[in-house]
């Protein structure tokens, strides 16, 4: 049993003694250890984590304006590309009208080359050689015209004087986007007063198709970008921009009925297009005459077709190469020259490389059979 006591037990000297030299030597430890492995080590190794977590979060907050400002370089770089693009509806009365702004049609254009080429909407500049009127960066204002259209695409070619001091756009490969990845849209919604607005977004699907109604007409199109960036009236024509600053799709129509659901035709079909008129100065269409629907369509027009590729040959215009070398409605072209087609702007991409008069041999599958048929192709 221990008991407590505060008298002091009795000690001998050497007891005395023995008690003093270990009181020395522990004191000399404690002033000796921390200095070697104790007190100063352990401060060092908290310095060090204390330096290293700065460190981390010095270098993502570092990552976070490299990232912050490799947006806003972006945007600059790709600010004097980016055009308003201005059409006056024929039914003008005249420039003293009260109600002249309810017939302008405004909206956004990028610019494709130093020669001048602005590409833009369909539906903003459809008529061939249109009177155009295109702000540039500086404010100034310039006429150009209309010289190519497709309103399947809804996509047109303006031409203005390729002396201006243009800066053109790079085009990115809209044949390698994926969804998630973050995207940028640059137009003049509302009007120009709201001119070279900036919305941020995501690519939310890719190969949409919509069909586009209006008083006249109906408009299939295909293999769209959508994206949930805000795309808003006079957006239209104006650049979906990667985050390699490429454009990558030119938006086009939003649903109105929902929130952040927006589109954009992929920008690899102008190309053939492009590189015919730098290198030539005119574009001439070579002319099939269908208009069919993408691979994924068909189980759903027809359930008797044992095919999982080709395009579905929906319309054959009359008078055309088409209906002349003997397509039909209903027949699924899976090849042209020997290459897949399985999609409707394929097929169109190709064609834009030729030239009118060339012949063309597809391979059609009709009734489960397959035949060959040579095409010669016309002029738009």
């Amino acid at each position: 049993m221990y008991v407590y006591s505060n008298k002091p037990p009795k000690r001998g000297w050497q007891t005395f003694l023995t008690i003093i030299a270990t009181a020395l030597i522990t004191i000399g430890a404690v002033k000796i250890i921390p200095y070697t492995i104790g007190v100063n080590a352990n401060d060092e190794d908290k310095e060090k984590d204390s330096n290293v977590e700065k460190l981390s979060l010095e270098v993502s907050g570092d990552k976070a304006k490299q990232d912050e400002k490799s947006f806003v370089e972006i945007i600059q770089d790709n600010m004097p590309s980016v055009v308003g693009v201005s059409v006056l509806k024929p039914d003008g009365d005249g420039i003293l009208d009260l109600e002249l702004t309810e017939k302008w049609g405004i909206g956004t254009g990028v610019i494709l080359s130093t020669k001048g080429y602005i590409l833009t909407n369909q539906h903003l500049a459809s008529r061939i050689n249109g009177s155009v009127t295109i702000t540039l960066d500086d404010g100034e204002e310039v006429r150009g015209r209309t010289i190519w259209s497709e309103a399947n695409l809804d996509l047109a070619i303006v031409k203005i004087d390729e002396k201006l001091d243009l800066l053109p756009i790079k085009l990115g490969d809209s044949e390698i986007c994926n969804i998630g990845e973050e995207v940028i849209a640059i137009g003049n919604p509302l009007g120009l007063e709201f001119q070279k607005s900036v919305t941020k977004g995501v690519i939310s699907g890719l190969n949409r198709t919509l069909k586009v109604e209006d008083t006249t007409s109906t408009v299939v199109m295909e293999n769209l970008i959508q994206t949930d960036a805000s795309i808003n009236t006079g957006n239209s024509g104006g650049p979906l921009i990667n985050q390699n600053g490429e454009v990558i799709g030119i938006n086009t129509v939003k649903i109105t009925s929902a929130e952040g659901i927006g589109f954009a035709v992929p920008i690899n079909i102008i190309k053939p297009i492009l590189n015919k008129l730098e290198s030539d100065g005119i574009f001439e269409e070579a002319y099939l005459g269908i208009f069919a629907y993408d691979s994924e369509i068909v189980p759903y027009l027809d359930k008797n077709i044992d095919t999982n590729h080709g395009i579905y040959v929906a319309t054959v215009t009359q008078g055309t190469p088409a209906q002349k070398a003997g397509l039909q409605v209903g027949d699924i072209i899976l090849s042209v020259d020997g290459f897949e087609i399985n999609k409707m702007i394929e097929l169109r991409a190709y064609l834009y490389e030729k030239e009118p008069g060339d012949k063309i041999e597809l391979n059609v599958l009709r009734r489960n059979s397959e035949n060959n048929i040579s095409v010669t192709l016309g002029k738009r």
